[in-house]
């Protein structure tokens, strides 16, 4: 599990077939130190395994379905791609539950400076089949950042990034029309299909019993 909070920008070294594959190899000047083969790494909000570890660089093999379903189609060696290591056990939840698991594609529409002052103001294309898990003031982890939605109208979704943020992240590398992964709250899942459960519980009536050999 992982919380949205990017330790690190790391850089794209590689990114070679192997067969239906892809291995991705990641440039890490911190985190790689902290990494054993085997172990969970969230790459722009994608879990993904890591293998050969050097002390510069981790690498990590990609299914055809994750190249397909992520924003990773866009990666070229010299890409920005964001860091984090699983939460520890015990530790401090800063941002949301971030799975790693990204339910789809978004794409930027644009990343402007808010007039007289140092923040951004960043729009997103959401599908529309994942808008209706987005509320404002909610969490959506986007290229694996937790943020805070502010303004949410038909498809387009708003966000007010801080310049710590911008910083430490690669979001500033990004440019109008790139894909950028999309994990919703898991919460919201959850209760949607709680919700559609008691929803479709039919009513214990004797009829029902009957019907159900009783």
């Amino acid at each position: 599990m992982f919380t949205g909070i990017i330790e690190e920008v790391g850089q794209v070294a590689a990114i070679k077939e192997k067969g239906k594959e892809r291995r991705l190899t990641v440039s890490s000047a911190n985190l790689v130190s902290e990494l054993k083969t085997g172990d969970s790494i969230s790459v722009s909000g994608v879990c993904l395994t890591a293998v050969d570890i050097t002390s510069q660089s981790f690498s990590a093999d990609l299914a055809q379905e994750t190249w397909q379903r992520t924003s990773f189609s866009r990666l070229k060696p010299g890409a920005l791609v964001n860091l984090e290591l699983p939460m520890r056990a015990g530790g401090r939840f800063d941002g949301h539950i971030v799975q790693g698991h990204v339910d789809g594609t978004g794409t930027v529409q644009s990343l402007t400076p808010i007039p007289s002052g140092n923040d951004y103001r960043l729009s997103i294309f959401v599908p529309s089949e994942l808008t209706r898990y987005v509320v404002s003031k909610g969490s959506l982890s986007v290229e694996g950042i937790s943020l805070t939605v502010v303004a949410i109208e038909g498809t387009t979704v708003e966000f007010a990034i801080i310049p710590h943020t911008a910083e430490q992240t690669n979001l500033t590398s990004l440019k109008a029309g790139d894909p950028v992964n999309l994990e919703i709250d898991v919460i919201a899942k959850y209760v949607e299909r709680l919700i559609g459960q008691e929803k479709s519980r039919k009513p214990l009536t004797v009829k029902t019993l009957v019907e159900n050999g009783f």
